[in-house]
């Protein structure tokens, strides 16, 4: 079986726009196929604009971008939903439908990226919920969820379509250390079996305990641990 060597995400020359501000400048990197990568920075630096600008919640004005073949440049909006069947997002505050059961959740995402067959429906949502060791938990709502269920459940739900990439926001910033570490041990299993993922994070204690690559926001630039040594502490 053969794998394509083009990166999932790759930006040359990018400035990263928040309203009429320049946040970051000359950003040039790439993400290849099953890459573990974290984005840091301290608040403000850059990080959640640049994620907005990779999932094109904001438009790439300057510079070439793509993310999961995908020209970011430019991009119709019109394409953008399309562009999202192929990546998953996960944020910090779950942003979870709180008026219906987690299957419903799951449900109604399958059926606004397309599914119509009920039964690959259902077996889908079972299969995502069965991965994140949520799947005797899907008749209830998400109140009676704690943090961390509902963390997975939004895990599940990125899930949903087999992204080739996930961008996650601060996904452990609401969840107290032994939560947090659970989520990751989860995060790693996903890239494991294959998914990139692109995870923003304030949590030196979980870069310490997993490391991988960094990319850093800082002074309107973003640095690569694999480019050039940086010193990492604690805030950033």
């Amino acid at each position: 079986m053969s794998f394509s060597t083009t990166p999932v995400v790759s930006l040359r020359d990018v400035a990263i726009y928040q309203d009429v501000n320049t946040i970051l400048s000359n950003v040039n990197f790439d993400i290849s196929k099953g890459e573990f990568v974290y984005l840091v920075g301290r608040t403000g630096s850059g990080k959640s604009s640049l994620l907005k600008t990779l999932y094109a919640d904001l438009p790439l004005l300057t510079g070439n971008g793509s993310v999961a073949d995908y020209k970011l440049t430019n991009l119709p909006r019109k394409q953008v939903p399309y562009l999202r069947r192929k990546i998953g997002i996960i944020f910090q505050d779950f942003q979870l439908l709180m008026d219906r059961s987690v299957t419903d959740n799951l449900r109604f995402v399958l059926r606004a990226t397309g599914w119509k067959d009920k039964s690959k429906i259902k077996q889908r949502i079972s299969d995502v919920l069965m991965r994140v060791g949520l799947d005797a938990s899907s008749s209830k709502m998400p109140h009676q969820l704690s943090g961390g269920e509902q963390q997975r459940i939004v895990i599940a739900r990125a899930l949903l379509n087999e992204p080739v990439i996930l961008f996650a926001d601060e996904p452990t910033g609401n969840l107290d250390p032994m939560v947090a570490d659970g989520i990751m041990s989860l995060f790693m299993e996903i890239n494991n079996s294959g998914t990139t993922v692109l995870m923003a994070t304030h949590n030196y204690e979980i870069i310490n305990r997993y490391p991988k690559r960094v990319l850093k926001c800082e002074h309107g630039k973003v640095l690569d641990s694999q480019v050039q040594e940086f010193t990492l502490m604690n805030g950033f």
